[in-house]
């Protein structure tokens, strides 16, 4: 059972709100469909930018008011963006919200984004793009999903590049903003302190006044294409002191959200904790890698499972060879009973010890009704219990091809 209550406003907007009577704090994370996949061509690293600029004040409340008063009262604000959403989030003792909450609402829906601010900050983002550009698993990670999405926009950075952000302009962030901030692309979740009729009565007040809606330039739809073979790239940089191996599957976005929790699991047995099938036998036996993950990462549109190694050059093809070795063997060898079990164990833990805090909560169910459905986030248990080995040896088969993948190797120069 959802233990979360969800509103419709007459807006259109999304209101969630769950009360914990028991704690003194209060979470207010405000979630918008208007990632980077909406990004037209000409305007690639808008929507992060944007992310900066709408703390940069509006016609009525000006530059650093509303960081002010949050810290003034002890609180902390936060906000982030991925392909799929932006969101913004404050957390603050229960009684200070009636205070802070409206200022976050009109920062959100009035952006004025002033000329002079812009150009400032703008230094602030390309400072940023420059701090990942010295990171090699950031470079690395960018070239491996540049040559599995190529021209769809999971395939370029979040961030944009520079030579991209010196050709945005105010007038271009406000129209993207109009377009897109809108009350049907919002969900606003509160968790917490604060009883359900004050919150909904808040949040009505603090989310009228949306700006007047823009029509501004759309992002051009693209198929993502398909891995066929193997997809081999590599990559020599300066200052490296161990070779680095990001193989890389694409599976369904979060219209099948079911494989997704399977890829889950299989992400654990491959790839998380020692006595997982790649560590163990790669780190903890062969000792040919310093370490080796896998991870399964939900988007809407199409999602990524990866197999990232760190290791000694002259190790690279082996490895390379072992871990296809292991996918073979995970597609036609049955799976242990014993293997699932822990596997299950240690993501309904880390669900568990996720969903304790009203920040948690509410990431969670602002993440899933941004992606999908507020719902179906607490059904995740129940649903990775559910799996038996031969679904999941199914679901090796259909998308971790040790035929077909994409692999990017990172060697020093």
């Amino acid at each position: 059972m959802f233990p979360a209550s969800v509103f419709r406003l007459d807006s259109g907007l999304t209101f969630i709100h769950q009360h914990i009577p028991t704690t003194p704090v209060v979470v207010a994370d405000v979630w918008v469909r208007a990632g980077a996949t909406l990004e037209p061509e000409s305007w690639f690293g808008m929507a992060h930018f944007l992310e900066h600029m709408i703390f940069k004040g509006t016609a009525t409340l000006p530059p650093g008011v509303f960081d002010h008063n949050i810290e003034i009262r002890g609180g902390v604000s936060n906000a982030a963006t991925s392909y799929d959403y932006a969101h913004y989030s404050l957390t603050t003792a229960a009684p200070y919200l009636e205070e802070t909450l409206p200022h976050l609402g009109e920062l959100l829906l009035n952006a004025a984004i002033p000329e002079d601010e812009f150009i400032r900050e703008r230094d602030v983002v390309l400072e940023e793009i420059r701090s990942y550009n010295d990171d090699p698993d950031w470079i690395g990670f960018q070239a491996l999903i540049q040559s599995i999405y190529q021209r769809h926009p999971y395939g370029r950075s979040v961030l944009g590049t520079e030579r991209e952000l010196m050709h945005l302009s105010p007038d271009s962030m406000r129209c993207f903003h109009r377009a897109h901030y809108q009350p049907e692309n919002m969900t606003v979740v509160i968790v917490g302190g604060i009883a359900e009729d004050s919150a909904l009565e808040l949040v009505n007040s603090s989310f009228t006044d949306f700006a007047e809606r823009a029509d501004c330039p759309q992002w051009e739809q693209v198929s993502q294409p398909a891995i066929t073979g193997i997809c081999r790239q590599e990559m020599y940089l300066p200052r490296l002191e161990q070779a680095r191996l990001l193989m890389s599957w694409t599976a369904p976005g979060v219209e099948q959200l079911r494989t997704g929790y399977g890829l889950d699991l299989l992400a654990v047995l491959l790839g998380e904790g020692r006595t997982s099938r790649l560590v163990r036998d790669l780190r903890e036996e062969r000792q040919l890698v310093q370490g080796i993950c896998s991870n399964f990462s939900l988007q809407r549109e199409s999602s990524l499972f990866t197999i990232t190694a760190w290791l000694e050059p002259e190790y690279l093809e082996q490895v390379d060879l072992l871990i296809c070795a292991h996918l073979d063997n995970l597609q036609n060898t049955e799976i242990k009973q014993q293997e699932l079990v822990r596997a299950r164990r240690l993501l309904c833990n880390d669900y568990a010890f996720s969903t304790e805090t009203p920040n948690q909560l509410t990431g969670l169910y602002g993440y899933y009704n941004t992606l999908a459905q507020a719902e179906l986030a607490v059904t995740y248990p129940q649903q990775i219990q559910s799996f038996d080995t031969q679904e999941l040896q199914k679901l090796a088969q259909q998308y971790l091809s040790p035929q077909n993948y994409a692999v990017t190797v990172l060697k020093p120069r």
